[in-house]
């Protein structure tokens, strides 16, 4: 089969002809049929700050279609459409250990133990590839999704994956005004098309892309565009301005510099709202401990998905609820994993690149 593959930090990304993957006890082996690349995935790939457990076949999430499973697996027969999950937990309820598997980046307190070193050397390879495999734990069947017209667009159930579960963690309900900072990143416009589905009355769509910000007003008369401006009470005031203050605020941001936006989010909530961090702010912020008890704030974290999150997404999308054509695509082909990295890096706001193995 043909790979993205790294095999150390100082060699480039190659595409690469690996062993075909042989399954083994609790494990599926797919043919992969789509997966998102991030438009972040080129400094990950260069990176030294965070290296990469090479070597590496890299990619994680994506869409494929079982073509061999081992006989303690019943949760997927050969020949369904599955999600595929790049979460390898060990399942040690006391003291509970992750690693993203295709990217090795270790989740909790980010501590290598025995048990992730473990871990990220069993489940090392990801998904962009043209076949791959993962533990049964690690796929979600898709009903249905073999009569999906666009195969390549299933490539965004990864970020709709991630971003409703930021979406579930906050308990919106319909209703409720919900804002997503960030909103003009592809995570970010994931949680505008999610929160929208689930009902919110209005979805503040907050970022610095004017452009992006025009194109996620298009989306539905209940998207309420406002660009950033880094003061933290003139945003804060800008998003009360909408509909009054917000009951959810999702945090979308990338490698933001400053936590401003953050902080004019959490200004924005009603008593008894909930702040979701899935993004990227790279500082601490202060928390005013008096307010969030007076106040009775919720501050939550999310990573990655539940199962159950991600099958929830798709029957949105079978539904009508969540229209994937709004989302723009461009596909890939395999064979040039440098081009294909560029034409991520350089796709923004609500659009997507699609590998097709």
């Amino acid at each position: 089969m043909k790979a993205w593959y790294k095999e150390t930090l100082q060699t480039p990304l190659a595409c690469v002809e690996r062993p075909d993957p042989e399954c083994r006890p609790g494990s599926v082996v797919v043919d992969v049929r789509a997966v998102h690349v991030p438009a972040y995935l080129m400094a990950m790939v260069d990176s030294t700050d965070i290296p990469l457990p090479v070597p590496l076949v890299l990619g994680a999430g994506g869409v494929g279609v079982v073509c061999e499973k081992a006989d303690d697996v019943f949760n997927v027969e050969v020949g369904d459409v599955v999600a595929l999950d790049s979460l390898v937990e060990s399942g040690d309820i006391d003291h509970p250990e992750d690693v993203l598997m295709g990217l090795g980046e270790i989740g909790g307190r980010g501590e290598s133990t025995e048990v992730v070193e473990a871990m990220r050397t069993r489940w090392r390879h990801g998904t962009m590839a043209q076949k791959a495999l993962l533990p049964k734990e690690a796929v979600t069947r898709l009903p249905g999704a073999e009569h999906y017209e666009e195969p390549g667009r299933l490539a965004f159930l990864t970020w709709l994956g991630i971003a409703g579960e930021g979406v579930v963690q906050s308990g919106q309900q319909p209703g409720d005004i919900v804002a997503i900072l960030g909103a003009t990143g592809q995570m970010g416009g994931a949680a505008v098309l999610v929160a929208l589905a689930k009902g919110a009355s209005r979805v503040i769509a907050l970022g610095r892309n004017e452009a992006a910000l025009e194109k996620l007003a298009t989306l539905d008369p209940r998207v309420v565009p406002v660009q950033l401006t880094n003061d933290v009470e003139q945003d804060a005031a800008a998003i009360i301005a909408v509909a009054g203050a917000v009951h959810v605020v999702i945090d979308t941001m990338g490698d933001a510099e400053s936590a401003n936006p953050l902080l004019a989010g959490f200004t924005a909530l009603r008593d008894s709202g909930t702040l979701v961090l899935m993004g990227g702010v790279r500082q601490d912020i202060p928390v005013p401990y008096g307010e969030v008890l007076r106040r009775r704030l919720t501050i939550r974290g999310s990573r990655m998905y539940r199962p159950e999150t991600v099958l929830s997404v798709w029957r949105m999308i079978e539904a009508g609820l969540i229209d994937l054509p709004q989302v723009g695509m461009v596909e890939v082909g395999i064979d040039d994993p440098k081009a294909a990295i560029d034409t991520a890096t350089k796709t923004t706001g609500l659009n997507f690149v699609s590998l097709r193995p």
